[in-house]
C-alpha cells in the first residue's frame, strides 16, 4: 500500500495556509447539504460524515505523530491505524454534523498551532513512513496531512 498524497503536495507555508483555509471554508461548504445527503454512502465506501470522521481520525494520529517526531528517537517511526475500524467504532455516521464540524476545527486549529511553532530545524527531522524505504522530514509528513485532507475534500463532491 502506497503511503503518502505526493500528486497532492505543496510547499509547507503554503500548506499550512490551505488548512487554514479550510479552517474557515469546510464548514460552510458541509452544512449546505442535506441529512440524506450526508449520510448516502458511496457504493463500497464512506458517506460524507464518515468521510470527516475519518478526517478526524487522521488528525488526531497526526497531532500525536507531529509532536512526537519532534522528541522521539530518530528516525520517528510513522504507525499505520485501523482506519475502517476507527470509522465504524466512532459511529460518525450517527453523529449530527455541528458535532463532527467543531470536533474536526478544533482539532485542526491545534494542529495549525503546532505546526507553526515547530522549529525549522526540527521540520527537518527524519521521519520513516509506513512500508518505506527511505526517511523523509516532518515536514514532508505535514504536508502530506494537507495533501491527504485535499483527497478525501474532492470525494465530498460540493455544491
Amino acid at each position: 500500500m502506497k503511503y503518502g498524497y505526493e500528486d497532492l503536495h505543496q510547499p509547507y507555508e503554503a500548506s499550512i495556509q490551505q488548512l487554514r483555509a479550510y479552517l474557515d471554508e469546510l464548514p460552510e461548504r458541509l452544512r449546505l447539504f442535506s441529512e440524506e445527503e450526508l449520510t448516502a454512502r458511496n457504493p463500497g465506501g464512506w458517506s460524507r460524515k464518515e468521510i470527516l470522521g475519518h478526517l478526524i481520525d487522521s488528525g488526531l494520529n497526526n497531532l500525536k505523530r507531529f509532536t512526537d517526531a519532534q522528541f522521539m528517537p530518530s528516525p520517528y517511526l510513522v504507525q499505520r491505524y485501523s482506519q475502517n475500524q476507527s470509522v465504524v467504532y466512532n459511529r460518525y455516521q450517527e453523529l449530527p454534523i455541528d458535532h463532527l464540524v467543531s470536533y474536526w476545527q478544533v482539532l485542526n486549529r491545534q494542529i495549525v498551532y503546532v505546526t507553526e511553532n515547530i522549529p525549522k530545524a526540527v521540520l527537518q527531522m527524519p521521519v520513516l513512513p509506513p512500508d518505506a524505504a527511505e526517511t523523509v522530514p516532518l515536514s514532508w509528513l505535514i504536508i502530506d496531512y494537507v495533501a491527504h485532507m485535499a483527497h478525501h475534500f474532492n470525494q465530498f463532491e460540493f455544491k
